[in-house]
């Protein structure tokens, strides 16, 4: 592997790594909009619609005009198959494979992670109500 590769390959883990360390907690909803999601997980809207079509157990609830509406357990999925294709480096079918072994729960440290950026946001709130005060 030449220089220029090795660094283009550290600077797109870099790259990866600040995306999805950076994501928002997920607010207390229980029905998002698939801007919302797109929001929450810094991904563009078509890369959900496509990534339903590629992975069966990402299906969001479809209600009036064919709208999709995500809950919490969409959200930390589609947080684990981007973990899985821009951090891991695992193909879509790679990662359709590693989503089929695992059972079918979203990854601990995907929960974990966001279980820990929503009592920061909560602690934050609280704070802020005191501050006011």
């Amino acid at each position: 592997m030449t220089r220029n590769e090795r660094e283009a390959r550290q600077r797109k883990s870099a790259k990866s790594q600040r995306s999805v360390a950076s994501l928002p907690s997920i607010p207390d909803k229980r029905y998002f909009t698939i801007s919302e999601v797109s929001e929450l997980c810094a991904l563009q809207p078509y890369v959900l619609r496509y990534w339903e079509q590629e992975f069966s157990r990402l299906n969001p609830v479809k209600r009036e005009g064919n709208r999709r509406y995500y809950q919490h357990q969409d959200i930390l999925l589609v947080r684990q198959i981007k973990k899985l294709l821009y951090e891991d480096g695992f193909t879509i079918e790679g990662a359709r494979l590693q989503l089929q072994n695992l059972p079918h729960t979203v990854s601990p440290a995907i929960k974990k992670d966001a279980m820990l950026k929503k009592v920061i946001v909560d602690l934050e709130t609280v704070l802020q109500n005191l501050l006011t005060e």
